[in-house]
């Protein structure tokens, strides 16, 4: 468990392209219905008060020694308080850790952008499930499109 420890902190290099995992369209069924229909080549989430939005879930993606990377193309109205990307990853006998994308948290009203959120694993990190929500903060509108979970190789 130690050297689990010190690995988390150990610098590591990207090695390559990013590969996808896998990608979802608007044939792809959201997990959380209430609130989020299809629109816009995507999705709409009309949030009232704070919630989290599960999206999709990607069981044994067979990755490790990476950085996995939560991308999604967003678009607000109206957000009162902001929006923004997590990931989950469950690790057998060791639990869930999270990466939320709280620096890239979207308020307001925006036009259509990039967003991302990284997760970095180690070797002998493999997750058995990965989540993919979105997290609402308050009242608003969110779109989101062009979805997909993304590894880049670690040296």
């Amino acid at each position: 468990m130690l050297n689990w420890f010190k690995s988390l902190f150990k610098h590591r290099e990207l090695v390559g392209p990013a590969k996808t995992v896998q990608a979802f369209s608007t044939s792809s069924q959201p997990i959380t219905q209430d609130g989020v229909m299809v629109e816009q080549n995507g999705w709409r989430i009309d949030s009232r008060d704070k919630r989290t939005v599960r999206l999709f879930e990607v069981p044994q993606p067979g990755i490790e020694l990476c950085m996995v990377t939560y991308r999604a193309q967003m678009k607000t109205a109206n957000v009162q308080v902001g929006t923004y990307l997590e990931m989950w990853c469950r690790f057998p006998g060791q639990g869930e850790f999270f990466s939320k994308g709280l620096h890239h948290a979207v308020k307001g009203t925006t036009g259509w952008a990039s967003y991302e959120t990284p997760f970095y694993l180690m070797k002998g990190q493999r997750p058995d499930l990965i989540k993919l929500n979105l997290v609402c903060e308050g009242a608003g509108t969110v779109w989101l499109r062009n979805v997909e979970l993304l590894q880049t190789p670690l040296e």
